[in-house]
């Protein structure tokens, strides 16, 4: 598979569609944090009868696969990436708490 086509910007595809952004640390990292918060059921899209119960067990393996992506670029990240993944971490801690506190692990 070529670069140019995996590459969104240079794709023959429809216009017309939504475009998706380009990759980037940020945007991995946003990604990762909403799966989690959507496992924890902060966040659905869809009708409110459908809303699956919170996941524990696919919540901490999100946000652990967070931190060691945390770990991984220890170093490597600019001032900015490496405030946006450590308070993505203490806030997704601090729900995961709030959510499932009460429960066994």
């Amino acid at each position: 598979m070529s670069d140019e086509s995996i590459n969104p910007q240079t794709s023959t595809e429809d216009t017309s569609e939504i475009p998706i952004p380009p990759p980037s640390f940020e945007f991995l990292t946003l990604s990762i944090k909403t799966q989690a918060e959507v496992h924890m059921g902060l966040l659905h899209f869809g009708e409110e009868k459908d809303r699956p119960a919170p996941d524990e067990r696919l919540t901490r393996h999100t946000i652990d696969m967070l931190a060691m992506l945390k770990e991984k670029t220890k170093g490597n990240l600019t001032l900015e990436e490496q405030l946006l993944i450590d308070n993505s971490l203490t806030e997704l801690r601090f729900r995961f708490v709030q959510v499932f506190s009460g429960k066994s692990s």
